[in-house]
């Protein structure tokens, strides 16, 4: 089985949150690939379904960025899974709106959501699909920018890089990161 959680905050009023990428993508794939409804689990909310010949558990955690290891804990912890059967869908502020990058470990890079994931798992050996949403230019701005909403002229690439990002999860749940990321790059005009 794998554990593929999406980062983001639960208020509803936050649901269009650059911050939220992550949630919207695990929603978009468990949309395209036809996964049971969403319940209540792991203080989170988690769907299961097949990924090709894979069994995956999307989580979102419910407990607020700051405390998602909180509910992956859990979750990893129940299931026994390992550090690489582990994926976190979130938010990246270093890459260009619509790149999407995979890798295995590294740093938070400041992000509280991957911070809390290490402290709670005891690792950073999981994967992480780091979704470009862009930097605002200064780091004052940063705050205000990864809890704003996007914007209509955002949706022209978002909705395209989660159809596509849902299209080609097969490839990620197949363990080919570098496949995956080119296709994705093809389709972003890379």
């Amino acid at each position: 089985m794998l554990l593929w959680t999406g980062l983001g905050n639960p208020e509803t009023g936050m649901s269009r949150n650059r911050h939220n990428v992550g949630f919207m993508a695990v929603d978009r794939i468990a949309d395209r690939h036809g996964f049971a409804p969403w319940r209540k689990r792991f203080r989170g909310e988690v769907a299961e379904g097949m990924i090709g010949r894979h069994k995956v558990l999307l989580l979102k955690p419910m407990t607020y960025m700051n405390l998602s290891g909180e509910s992956v804990q859990q979750a990893a912890a129940f299931y026994k899974l390992p550090a690489e059967a582990i994926t976190a869908f979130h938010d990246e502020l270093d890459l260009e709106p619509g790149r999407i990058r995979v890798k295995r470990g590294g740093g938070a890079a400041g992000h509280n959501g991957l911070r809390s994931m290490d402290r709670m798992l005891g690792t950073k050996e999981y994967w992480r699909v780091r979704l470009g949403i862009g930097h605002p230019g200064s780091r004052e701005r940063v705050t205000g920018h990864v809890l704003g909403d996007f914007s209509r002229t955002d949706r022209e690439w978002l909705d395209p890089m989660l159809d596509a990002l849902a299209d080609e999860a097969v490839l990620l749940a197949d363990g080919k990161p570098e496949l995956f990321m080119t296709r994705m790059a093809a389709q972003a005009g890379e």
